[in-house]
């Protein structure tokens, strides 16, 4: 590894969402130089090449991991395919950053840590919004106390693909459904500012469309608070996570897609102590944030020069569980 140099990333595969989002945000991130693509599709390696004129194109992923020009493999594939090219990138040598969700199962996490920690490498899954500062000031409002302690969390977040049969989410063999698409957000997050895992599941009410999870509605117990959430494939586009306290609310009105909503905020509600029923509102917003170059960044650096990272395999896998444990008790229930 060229110490201190910018992290040599290569791309496996040019999703629609890769082209889109992250390989413009390599592309401008610092410490990073996006440097090559694998597809077997030349066609598709337009859109890529617009930005990136020198981009390489590779017609396999073999190909792209076996270049030592390479340091970093970014994994927008289907998630089917996220443990298979995971373990062979860390095997080529290479760093890996992968879509969420990174497996399929908690347990398909045992071997992607084995062979980080036996490699040289850093892998981890793309779990961008910790990056975002909407999410560090939220928790950093939570952990110093400011509304008080947590009694119940509320999330939403839902889309609506109902037009696109052919999309990967909307077919079983690709690892589709909403709940591994977009649950990993609501369920994560909580995890993450909290600090704490479900002791239970406590009601899951799940619809499902041609054997993949279209409408989930799900509540589960912590140990210090309640939480319900909601999501869907066949909604019209919504998104949003509230914290409430004994003496405030958090609330992110645009928690996984700020960039896309103009009135992307963070909401403190505070009470007034000794005025029965008055509150304090404050509202903060960060414009021009592109929490996905922000990612990019702090796993270059990180990999770079060690500096701290807030997401790992192991956080990934805590949230699997936490999906593990939905399907679970919708099977218990004979759903």
């Amino acid at each position: 590894m060229r110490v201190l140099e910018p992290i040599r990333w290569g791309i496996l595969g040019a999703s629609g969402f890769a082209r889109r989002d992250m390989a413009p945000a390599i592309h401008a991130a610092k410490g990073a130089e996006l440097v090559g693509l694998a597809t077997s599709s030349p066609d598709k390696a337009e859109g890529f090449l617009a930005f990136c004129p020198s981009l390489q194109v590779y017609g396999s992923y073999e190909a792209l991991l076996a270049d030592p020009g390479i340091d970093a493999v970014y994994i927008p594939l289907p998630n089917h395919l996220h443990v298979e090219w995971s373990l062979k990138a860390l095997e080529a040598g290479k760093h890996v950053l992968c879509e969420k969700p990174m497996a399929m199962a908690a347990g398909e996490y045992d071997a992607l840590i084995a062979a980080r920690d036996a490699s040289a490498c850093f892998a981890t899954e793309a779990y961008m919004i910790v990056h975002h500062p909407q999410w560090q000031r939220a928790k950093a409002l939570y952990e110093e106390g400011a509304i008080g302690r947590l009694i119940h969390v509320a999330g939403l977040f839902g889309y609506d693909n109902a037009s696109e049969p052919g999309n990967v989410r909307n077919r079983p063999e690709t690892g589709g459904g909403g709940i591994p698409d977009i649950g990993v957000y609501t369920y994560g997050c909580t995890r993450w500012l909290t600090g704490e895992e479900p002791v239970e599941i406590t009601h899951a009410d799940v619809d499902f469309e041609n054997g993949v999870d279209v409408l989930a509605r799900v509540s589960a117990r912590f140990p210090s608070f309640s939480a319900h959430w909601v999501n869907s494939m066949r909604m019209h586009p919504c998104q949003e996570m509230t914290f409430v306290g004994s003496d405030g609310i958090i609330k992110l009105t645009a928690p996984f897609n700020p960039a896309r909503f103009a009135t992307a905020r963070l909401e403190l509600q505070r009470n007034v102590h000794g005025v029965a029923g008055a509150a304090a509102v404050t509202e903060e917003r960060f414009p021009g944030v592109d929490h996905y170059v922000l990612q990019v960044e702090a796993f270059s650096a990180h990999v770079r020069e060690g500096t701290p990272y807030p997401w790992h395999l192991e956080d990934a896998r805590g949230t699997q569980a936490v999906i593990d444990a939905v399907f679970a008790k919708v099977g218990a229930a004979g759903g």
